[in-house]
């Protein structure tokens, strides 16, 4: 089976359609979403329904969660609040119950999915050394584990020790687990613009990083069109 494992899509049509495009040429022949549909770019009910039609494993992401409620959104940063307060008129009731249905946290067959850290999924916080994931680790029951949120692609693996593989791709070893955030679809923050996805081979036992070059300007026009805040469109040039 080869798994396309994608996730953080923030509303960019263009990146995610890429990626799918991508990984049929790439032969996967299932799909995982880790959460994050909605938010930041233009089209986030387009992406909400491609994903829904896909019928594929979903987690929450906690843009996902904050579009489908009501409540204050004083605690965000400016662009994320903006952005929210926006998306939140864009999405029907269906959409927003669609998205309050999701789970925080899924086993799909050998490996489990979630969008921020296993330790407590629902406190969205953050992994991004080798410590942080030390903490998810113990709550990890699986083999491997894909997770998101800091739209920084990262391989952490742990046999006697915890450690952040410089690699993006790894081949799977017996007796070691592995803590793989998979990058973002459509707002990378790694200084690279590029879309990222993750393709995992289970009869290989092998997962490999994507990075596809996407339609940019016209992600970018659209937010404009939008009346969203411009440097939600120049960041994305960035990577950051």
């Amino acid at each position: 089976m080869r798994y396309a494992i994608f996730g953080d899509i923030h509303a960019n049509l263009e990146a995610l359609t890429t990626v799918i495009e991508d990984s049929q040429a790439q032969r996967c022949n299932s799909y995982v979403c880790l959460g994050d549909v909605v938010g930041y770019n233009a089209n986030p009910g387009e992406c909400l329904e491609q994903v829904r039609a896909m019928d594929c494993p979903t987690v929450k992401g906690n843009h996902d969660d904050e579009a489908s409620q009501e409540s204050s959104l004083d605690d965000l940063n400016p662009l994320a609040e903006s952005a929210l307060l926006w998306t939140r008129k864009q999405l029907s009731e269906d959409q927003k119950q669609w998205l309050r249905d999701l789970k925080l946290v899924r086993q799909v067959r050998d490996f489990t999915i979630v969008h921020a850290t296993l330790d407590s999924p629902a406190s969205w916080a953050y992994v991004s050394n080798r410590f942080d994931a030390m903490a998810s680790f113990s709550y990890q029951f699986t083999q491997l584990c894909f997770y998101g949120h800091t739209h920084t692609p990262r391989i952490y693996e742990k046999s006697d020790t915890v450690q952040c593989l410089r690699e993006t791709e790894v081949n799977l070893r017996r007796g070691v687990k592995y803590f793989i955030n998979i990058g973002s679809v459509g707002q990378p923050r790694d200084g690279d613009w590029r879309a990222s996805y993750a393709i995992y081979d289970s009869d290989n036992q092998s997962v490999k990083i994507q990075r596809l070059e996407y339609d940019l300007r016209t992600t970018q026009q659209k937010i404009r069109d939008a009346g969203l805040p411009t440097i939600l469109a120049e960041r994305l040039a960035l990577g950051r």
